[in-house]
């Protein structure tokens, strides 16, 4: 087997595999049963698509993809550090809320 037939075969293996990721990671945000459990779901899918999207730029050779898979990636890691701090908040009562400084809170 020569190195180009191994790298198309490892491309589509992997491309199976993170579509598989991708559906059943699916069925886990809509299945639920908890908010974290949907979070990190959300977190696993924006992973899948992050290695789909390189994988199918290694087998166009179209290397711009990985450049979207890295800005896919820091968007993701910011969408998860909101949700995981929504999910802190959302959890207190109003007198172990952390002070914001908001203006807002100010006048009420």
């Amino acid at each position: 087997m020569t190195g180009k037939e191994f790298l198309d075969l490892a491309i589509w293996v992997s491309l199976f595999l993170l579509i598989l990721a991708f559906f059943l990671t699916t069925f886990r945000v809509i299945k639920g049963p908890t908010l974290p459990d949907r979070i990190v779901a959300l977190d696993m899918l924006v992973g899948a698509v992050i290695g789909f999207i390189a994988a199918i730029g290694i087998k166009t050779g179209y290397f711009l993809y990985v450049d979207i898979a890295i800005a896919l990636g820091l968007v993701g890691f910011l969408a998860t550090v909101a949700f995981a701090r929504f999910v802190l908040t959302r959890g207190l009562s109003d007198a172990e809320r952390p002070e914001t400084g908001d203006v807002r809170e100010a006048g009420k």
